[in-house]
């Protein structure tokens, strides 16, 4: 059952090794012990998909801070897609998603 968990840095045998600790301690019912696998497994990729938005956003600031205004406009839609994106996997409410991208488009068409 753990087996299919790949293991790719110090840090992350560390987590396994607590992740298959509070499995065994934690949970008695089989179903309960998946539970926990699964949730952390898309906590993980929720994180991964947090940190590729917020990246996203700092590229467009970047291009705005820079005055380059094609950049930004790319940026700003390459931003817009990964955000969509966040929010069709259920990363993102589509409100936080909308707010996101109107404040991004609001910073980028203000440019002089």
């Amino acid at each position: 059952m753990f087996a299919c968990v790949a293991i790719l840095s110090v840090s992350g045998v560390v987590a396994h090794l607590n992740l298959i600790e509070e499995v065994s301690n934690l949970a008695n019912i089989k179903s309960a012990k998946k539970r926990i696998l699964v949730a952390a497994s898309n906590a993980e990729r929720n994180k991964a998909i947090k940190s590729g938005v917020k990246t996203a956003i700092k590229k467009v600031y970047a291009a705005i801070e820079a005055n380059d205004k094609e950049a930004a406009k790319k940026a700003l839609v390459e931003a817009t897609a990964t955000i969509d994106k966040a929010t069709s996997k259920g990363v993102y409410h589509k409100n936080t998603s909308s707010r996101k991208v109107s404040r991004l488009s609001k910073a980028v068409n203000q440019m002089a």
